[in-house]
């Protein structure tokens, strides 16, 4: 990173410390020092089908975010002060520690602020596929330091109309940097494959939320996609599963402060499958409810007493 933090796209240079108490003053939106924090390490079961397995995920939580949504479900993490900071070593043992737990695959959920950390972390191949679980906001050249890392990326693409990113998200040039950011992800995977276990091998899945009031949005990125990939090259998972959290209030941002209705979902889901995208998920209603966000405890993080050294 150097003295001054470039590593997304805001290249806000902040200079962060390389340790240091999360909910602390610290310089640079996503409020971290260099060492990464965590939140939270364990089998997570609520990713694609094709991510989770039987076995589920090995995720790792990081703390921080260069987004900071309003409306962000992991807000507790993202922007409240949890978490737990460890060093790169103790960061590759988790990894193992998960994979000897059966985890399929190593899933790094918004790793972006702590890349050169991560990237130290990943030296020496996994014998597992390693997922980049990302809010879509990337740098380019951060993440072609990734390649031949990472064999699976998980990016969101939360919007196509930048006046939103900007509300609520506080960033204007959101569709931008996320374009620029999947196609750089395809660039490195080539198009996704899956094994005969039924689980993605390498490849990318984009990701959308659909918000509350905002359908035309989405079909706006449902048609970016469909223009920018043909049948066969990405997945592209619609999540159902948005619930008023963090700043959304009456008086905070009161048209996210509701569900999606049905009808909305009926509308983006035809549009989907009226595009030329064929691969990917839908979520059902019930993917809308608070026990299938994780505990933020710190579970996982902290070395077990007498653990061997990896």
């Amino acid at each position: 990173m150097g003295e001054f933090c470039d590593l997304c796209p805001r290249r806000c240079h902040a200079r962060r410390p390389v340790s240091g108490t999360f909910g602390e003053k610290i310089p640079g939106v996503c409020g971290v020092p260099q060492n990464p924090v965590v939140a939270r390490a364990g089998l997570h079961f609520w990713e694609e089908p094709v991510i989770s397995g039987t076995r589920g995920a090995g995720t790792v939580f990081f703390s921080g975010c260069n987004l900071r949504c309003v409306f962000c479900q992991n807000y507790g993490i993202s922007t409240g002060g949890s978490g737990i900071e460890v060093t790169p070593e103790r960061l590759r043992e988790i990894y193992f520690e998960l994979i000897g737990r059966g985890a399929h695959n190593i899933d790094l959920v918004t790793p972006q602020h702590f890349s050169d950390a991560v990237l130290t972390s990943l030296e020496g191949e996994l014998p597992v596929p390693v997922v980049y679980n990302t809010n879509g906001y990337d740098a380019v050249d951060t993440l072609q330091r990734f390649e031949g890392k990472i064999q699976i990326y998980l990016p969101d693409f939360k919007y196509f109309d930048n006046a939103l990113a900007f509300r609520y998200s506080g960033v204007k040039d959101y569709r931008e940097r996320a374009a620029e950011a999947v196609m750089e992800m395809f660039r490195q995977t080539g198009p996704y494959e899956i094994g005969p276990d039924g689980l993605l091998k390498k490849g990318v899945v984009i990701r959308h939320l659909l918000l509350p009031g905002h359908v035309a949005d989405t079909i706006q990125v449902i048609h970016f996609v469909a223009e920018h990939f043909k049948p066969g090259d990405i997945m592209f998972s619609l999540m159902r599963q948005y619930m008023p959290f963090g700043r959304v209030s009456e008086t905070e941002f009161p048209e996210l402060n509701r569900r999606v209705t049905y009808r909305e979902y009926c509308r983006v889901k035809a549009a989907l499958l009226d595009s030329s995208i064929t691969d990917g998920y839908f979520q059902g209603g019930g993917a809308s409810r608070a026990e299938f966000i994780p505990v933020f405890d710190g579970t996982g993080v902290e070395a077990p007493q007498g653990a061997a050294q990896i």
